[in-house]
């Protein structure tokens, strides 16, 4: 499985008054790391993938420990666990190589701006996604 992988850097702004990284802020670096995922890695030169908008459905986070600032980046590794037919589940972890602070899903749309409703997943999306795709384990 390959995960994607993100070097997200803190900010001085990002801490709380209990001197580590707000909650909220890890929304920010998971929007972060999808986006780069999500656009910058879109196949083809010129492909419409992802480009067309999405919208996020649902977020789940774990706060596994408090992360607080330092000059260097944290990373953010994403991989896909679900595929539908006009849906798609990103989980991530955000860690240090010998810890995890947030394990999270988000739920993506792909939105069609111009007619304002979600679509479909096209079938160049699905190829490019699931190279990044590892299926989650069904729950007991």
């Amino acid at each position: 499985m390959a995960r994607h992988i993100y070097h997200c850097p803190l900010r001085w702004s990002d801490m709380d008054a209990f001197g580590h990284v707000n909650n909220v802020v890890f929304l920010r670096y998971l929007e972060e790391a999808r986006i780069d995922f999500m656009f910058r890695l879109a196949p083809g030169d010129g492909s419409p993938s992802f480009s067309g908008g999405s919208v996020v459905a649902r977020h789940e986070i774990d706060y596994v420990r408090p992360l607080v600032h330092r000059h260097a980046p944290v990373t953010v590794e994403s991989w896909v666990t679900k595929i539908g037919a006009a849906s798609l589940t990103i989980a991530y972890e955000i860690k240090d190589p010998d810890q995890v602070y947030v394990r999270a899903t988000t739920v993506v749309v792909p939105y069609d701006l111009a007619e304002q409703r979600p679509r479909r997943i096209t079938a160049e999306e699905k190829l490019f996604l699931q190279q990044y795709q590892v299926e989650e384990p069904a729950a007991a």
